[in-house]
């Protein structure tokens, strides 16, 4: 994660972070997500993350996300409350499972970011 200056806005940090895919729900993970809820797409919105993606490589999910607000930790309480957020985690996370590199209290597993270029 690395911060860049937004002229006069909060900076921009970006993320990187990694998952398991458990392979006996890969069809059904790809599927929500192909068909994501536009309520939860409006919570990271709502939360200040841009660019959210999600790659997958093998049994390796990444996902990659800028955040733009002025208190991650706050933005990420208000989503962890939201309740159609909730039910969707309920659905996505047992298709997951953390890797060795996990942190306590973080699901995926923050990457440092070694090198940006505008």
């Amino acid at each position: 994660m690395t911060a860049t200056s937004g002229g006069g806005r909060a900076p921009v940090r970006r993320f990187g972070k990694l998952i398991r895919l458990r392979p006996e729900h890969r069809e059904e993970y790809l599927r929500l997500h192909a068909e994501a809820w536009p309520e939860v797409l409006a919570t990271i919105t709502a939360c200040h993350l841009r660019n959210y993606s999600i790659f997958l490589e093998g049994e390796t999910l990444f996902s990659y996300f800028e955040y733009t607000g002025e208190d991650y930790e706050a933005d990420m309480a208000k989503m962890a409350a939201d309740p159609v957020t909730q039910r969707w985690w309920r659905l996505t996370d047992p298709c997951q499972e953390q890797t060795e590199g996990a942190v306590p209290g973080e699901w995926w597993t923050p990457m440092r970011e070694v090198f940006h270029h505008d």
